[in-house]
Protein backbone atom coordinates (compact mmCIF):
# COMPACT_ATOMS: atom_id res chain seq x y z
CA UNK A 1 0.00 0.00 0.00
CA UNK A 2 1.48 3.75 -0.43
CA UNK A 3 2.49 5.30 2.50
CA UNK A 4 0.33 8.47 3.07
CA UNK A 5 1.22 9.32 6.34
CA UNK A 6 3.08 12.63 4.66
CA UNK A 7 -0.05 13.75 2.73
CA UNK A 8 -1.92 16.67 3.66
CA UNK A 9 -5.23 16.05 4.96
CA UNK A 10 -8.14 18.52 4.04
CA UNK A 11 -9.87 19.96 7.18
CA UNK A 12 -13.89 19.50 7.23
CA UNK A 13 -15.92 22.08 8.10
CA UNK A 14 -17.17 21.90 11.73
CA UNK A 15 -20.88 20.60 11.75
CA UNK A 16 -21.43 23.99 14.14
CA UNK A 17 -19.64 26.63 11.70
CA UNK A 18 -22.29 29.02 10.56
CA UNK A 19 -21.89 30.51 7.33
CA UNK A 20 -22.02 34.62 8.12
CA UNK A 21 -24.97 36.39 6.17
CA UNK A 22 -24.09 39.29 3.76
CA UNK A 23 -24.81 42.53 5.01
CA UNK A 24 -27.80 44.35 2.47
CA UNK A 25 -27.01 47.68 2.88
CA UNK A 26 -29.60 50.03 3.79
CA UNK A 27 -31.20 52.37 1.04
CA UNK A 28 -30.74 55.85 2.44
CA UNK A 29 -32.34 58.80 1.23
CA UNK A 30 -30.31 60.91 -0.99
CA UNK A 31 -29.43 63.80 1.36
CA UNK A 32 -30.64 66.39 -1.03
CA UNK A 33 -34.57 64.71 -1.05
CA UNK A 34 -34.09 65.01 2.63
CA UNK A 35 -33.15 68.49 2.71
CA UNK A 36 -36.60 69.36 0.47
CA UNK A 37 -38.67 67.35 2.45
CA UNK A 38 -37.62 68.52 5.58
CA UNK A 39 -37.73 72.13 4.42
CA UNK A 40 -41.54 71.18 3.20
CA UNK A 41 -42.49 70.29 6.43
CA UNK A 42 -40.73 73.99 8.19
CA UNK A 43 -42.45 75.51 5.24
CA UNK A 44 -46.34 73.88 6.18
CA UNK A 45 -46.07 73.97 10.27
CA UNK A 46 -45.19 77.80 10.03
CA UNK A 47 -47.45 78.70 7.86
CA UNK A 48 -50.16 76.27 10.03
CA UNK A 49 -49.31 77.98 13.40
CA UNK A 50 -49.35 81.50 11.36
CA UNK A 51 -52.53 81.25 10.00
CA UNK A 52 -54.31 79.47 12.84
CA UNK A 53 -53.56 82.54 14.20
CA UNK A 54 -53.92 85.02 11.47
CA UNK A 55 -55.79 83.77 8.93
CA UNK A 56 -54.11 83.40 5.28
CA UNK A 57 -54.98 86.59 4.15
CA UNK A 58 -53.20 87.89 7.47
CA UNK A 59 -50.19 85.81 6.65
CA UNK A 60 -47.95 87.21 4.24
CA UNK A 61 -44.67 84.29 2.15
CA UNK A 62 -41.84 86.18 4.08
CA UNK A 63 -43.36 85.58 7.26
CA UNK A 64 -43.93 82.18 6.39
CA UNK A 65 -39.83 81.79 4.89
CA UNK A 66 -38.78 84.02 8.46
CA UNK A 67 -41.27 81.38 10.79
CA UNK A 68 -39.76 78.29 8.87
CA UNK A 69 -35.70 79.86 8.97
CA UNK A 70 -35.63 78.97 5.23
CA UNK A 71 -34.47 81.78 2.00
CA UNK A 72 -37.79 83.34 1.11
CA UNK A 73 -36.80 81.61 -2.88
CA UNK A 74 -37.02 78.46 -1.11
CA UNK A 75 -41.04 78.81 -1.09
CA UNK A 76 -40.85 78.90 -4.58
CA UNK A 77 -39.25 75.31 -4.89
CA UNK A 78 -42.30 73.53 -2.86
CA UNK A 79 -45.46 75.77 -3.54
CA UNK A 80 -46.95 78.18 -6.28
CA UNK A 81 -48.23 80.57 -4.50
CA UNK A 82 -49.72 81.52 -0.86
CA UNK A 83 -53.17 80.03 -1.90
CA UNK A 84 -51.06 76.57 -2.76
CA UNK A 85 -49.54 76.50 0.48
CA UNK A 86 -52.98 77.13 2.15
CA UNK A 87 -54.75 74.41 -0.39
CA UNK A 88 -51.76 71.75 1.24
CA UNK A 89 -52.87 73.00 4.60
CA UNK A 90 -55.90 71.83 4.55
CA UNK A 91 -55.70 68.63 2.70
CA UNK A 92 -53.40 67.43 5.34
CA UNK A 93 -54.56 68.78 8.48
CA UNK A 94 -58.51 68.27 7.31
CA UNK A 95 -58.89 65.51 4.71
CA UNK A 96 -56.39 63.39 6.93
CA UNK A 97 -58.43 63.82 9.72
CA UNK A 98 -61.83 63.47 8.07
CA UNK A 99 -60.99 60.51 6.08
CA UNK A 100 -59.46 58.82 9.45
CA UNK A 101 -63.14 59.59 10.84
CA UNK A 102 -64.39 57.87 7.88
CA UNK A 103 -62.75 54.94 8.59
CA UNK A 104 -63.56 54.97 12.55
CA UNK A 105 -67.00 55.24 11.60
CA UNK A 106 -66.93 52.65 8.55
CA UNK A 107 -68.48 49.66 11.07
CA UNK A 108 -70.96 52.08 12.45
CA UNK A 109 -74.81 51.65 11.39
CA UNK A 110 -76.84 54.54 13.44
CA UNK A 111 -76.32 58.03 11.89
CA UNK A 112 -76.74 59.06 15.83
CA UNK A 113 -73.58 57.25 17.06
CA UNK A 114 -71.51 58.42 13.27
CA UNK A 115 -72.48 62.30 14.52
CA UNK A 116 -71.39 61.41 18.28
CA UNK A 117 -67.62 59.79 17.48
CA UNK A 118 -66.77 62.57 14.89
CA UNK A 119 -67.89 65.47 17.18
CA UNK A 120 -65.97 63.93 20.07
CA UNK A 121 -62.94 63.12 17.97
CA UNK A 122 -62.75 66.15 16.93
CA UNK A 123 -62.72 67.92 20.53
CA UNK A 124 -60.23 65.32 21.75
CA UNK A 125 -58.09 66.23 18.70
CA UNK A 126 -58.27 70.15 19.32
CA UNK A 127 -56.69 69.73 22.79
CA UNK A 128 -54.35 66.92 21.73
CA UNK A 129 -52.99 69.90 19.23
CA UNK A 130 -54.86 73.63 20.03
CA UNK A 131 -52.75 74.97 16.71
CA UNK A 132 -55.08 72.17 15.01
CA UNK A 133 -57.85 73.55 16.36
CA UNK A 134 -57.41 77.46 16.06
CA UNK A 135 -56.72 76.65 12.12
CA UNK A 136 -60.37 74.33 12.22
CA UNK A 137 -62.01 77.37 13.45
CA UNK A 138 -60.75 79.80 10.92
CA UNK A 139 -61.64 77.45 8.24
CA UNK A 140 -64.90 76.17 9.73
CA UNK A 141 -66.11 80.04 8.61
CA UNK A 142 -64.46 80.02 5.36
CA UNK A 143 -66.41 79.85 1.90
CA UNK A 144 -65.25 76.14 1.59
CA UNK A 145 -66.65 74.96 4.50
CA UNK A 146 -69.82 73.18 2.10
CA UNK A 147 -67.53 71.77 -0.27
CA UNK A 148 -64.59 70.12 1.11
CA UNK A 149 -63.29 68.47 4.83
CA UNK A 150 -64.99 68.14 8.14
CA UNK A 151 -68.35 70.54 6.36
CA UNK A 152 -68.83 68.43 3.85
CA UNK A 153 -68.56 64.95 5.83
CA UNK A 154 -70.89 66.81 8.22
CA UNK A 155 -73.28 67.71 5.78
CA UNK A 156 -73.30 64.14 4.04
CA UNK A 157 -74.28 62.35 7.90
CA UNK A 158 -76.44 64.70 8.69
CA UNK A 159 -78.33 63.67 5.29
CA UNK A 160 -77.87 60.22 6.03
CA UNK A 161 -79.33 60.75 9.06
CA UNK A 162 -82.64 62.40 7.90
CA UNK A 163 -82.60 60.23 5.22
CA UNK A 164 -82.80 57.01 7.68
CA UNK A 165 -85.54 59.25 9.90
CA UNK A 166 -83.01 59.09 12.34
CA UNK A 167 -82.91 62.79 12.88
CA UNK A 168 -85.56 65.43 12.68
CA UNK A 169 -84.75 68.25 11.04
CA UNK A 170 -87.22 70.78 9.95
CA UNK A 171 -84.55 72.79 7.83
CA UNK A 172 -81.45 70.54 6.82
CA UNK A 173 -79.03 73.72 6.52
CA UNK A 174 -80.07 75.50 9.36
CA UNK A 175 -79.21 71.75 11.11
CA UNK A 176 -75.96 71.82 9.66
CA UNK A 177 -75.22 75.72 10.60
CA UNK A 178 -76.44 74.42 14.22
CA UNK A 179 -74.39 71.24 14.72
CA UNK A 180 -71.37 72.95 12.62
CA UNK A 181 -71.70 76.42 14.69
CA UNK A 182 -72.00 74.43 18.00
CA UNK A 183 -69.10 72.11 17.05
CA UNK A 184 -66.84 74.90 16.57
CA UNK A 185 -67.96 76.67 19.63
CA UNK A 186 -66.79 73.51 21.66
CA UNK A 187 -63.69 73.76 19.64
CA UNK A 188 -63.30 77.51 21.28
CA UNK A 189 -64.32 76.72 24.18
CA UNK A 190 -62.02 73.52 24.81
CA UNK A 191 -58.85 76.15 23.70
CA UNK A 192 -59.73 78.76 26.06
CA UNK A 193 -61.82 76.85 29.01
CA UNK A 194 -62.29 73.44 29.20
CA UNK A 195 -58.46 72.00 28.77
CA UNK A 196 -56.14 72.04 31.84
CA UNK A 197 -53.66 74.59 30.58
CA UNK A 198 -56.29 76.81 29.03
CA UNK A 199 -55.70 80.60 29.42
CA UNK A 200 -59.13 80.91 31.32
CA UNK A 201 -59.25 77.66 32.65
CA UNK A 202 -59.60 78.89 36.40
CA UNK A 203 -62.98 81.02 35.22
CA UNK A 204 -65.07 78.01 33.91
CA UNK A 205 -64.46 76.71 37.93
CA UNK A 206 -64.97 80.34 39.20
CA UNK A 207 -68.51 80.41 37.13
CA UNK A 208 -69.40 77.00 38.39
CA UNK A 209 -68.93 75.08 35.41
CA UNK A 210 -67.89 71.52 35.18
CA UNK A 211 -65.49 70.77 32.11
CA UNK A 212 -65.78 66.82 32.62
CA UNK A 213 -66.86 64.89 29.81
CA UNK A 214 -67.03 68.00 27.62
CA UNK A 215 -66.65 66.41 24.51
CA UNK A 216 -69.66 63.52 25.33
CA UNK A 217 -71.62 66.41 26.48
CA UNK A 218 -71.45 68.07 23.58
CA UNK A 219 -72.09 65.42 21.36
CA UNK A 220 -75.04 64.99 23.39
CA UNK A 221 -76.63 67.95 23.35
CA UNK A 222 -76.03 67.87 19.35
CA UNK A 223 -77.72 64.88 18.84
CA UNK A 224 -80.42 66.19 20.94
CA UNK A 225 -80.72 69.44 18.36
CA UNK A 226 -80.65 66.71 15.95
CA UNK A 227 -84.15 65.25 17.49
CA UNK A 228 -83.37 62.57 19.34
CA UNK A 229 -84.90 62.15 23.33
CA UNK A 230 -82.20 63.21 25.97
CA UNK A 231 -81.64 60.15 27.13
CA UNK A 232 -81.20 58.49 24.30
CA UNK A 233 -78.64 60.97 22.87
CA UNK A 234 -76.49 61.04 26.35
CA UNK A 235 -76.40 56.73 26.10
CA UNK A 236 -75.41 57.11 22.68
CA UNK A 237 -72.81 59.82 23.72
CA UNK A 238 -70.97 57.97 26.59
CA UNK A 239 -70.36 54.76 24.56
CA UNK A 240 -67.04 53.26 23.81
CA UNK A 241 -65.24 54.66 20.95
CA UNK A 242 -64.29 52.36 18.07
CA UNK A 243 -61.19 51.41 17.10
CA UNK A 244 -59.48 51.78 13.77
CA UNK A 245 -58.66 48.25 12.28
CA UNK A 246 -55.19 47.86 11.44
CA UNK A 247 -54.51 44.95 8.35
CA UNK A 248 -51.98 42.35 9.23
CA UNK A 249 -49.20 41.87 6.81
CA UNK A 250 -50.20 38.92 4.24
CA UNK A 251 -54.14 39.10 4.91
Amino acid sequence: MPNTSNRPTAKRPSRAASVAPVAVPEEREPRGARRKRETRARLLDAALRLMAEKGMEGVAINEITEAADVGFGSFYNHFESKEAIYATLVDNVFEEFADMLDRLAGGLSDPAEVIAVSVRHTLMRARRDPVWGRFLIREGFSAGVLSRGLGQRLLRDIGNGIAAKRFIVADPFIGFLSVGGTVLAAVAAELNFVAPSAPAAQLLDELGFSGEHFAERTAATLLQTLGLKRAEAEKIAMRALPLIETKVDGE
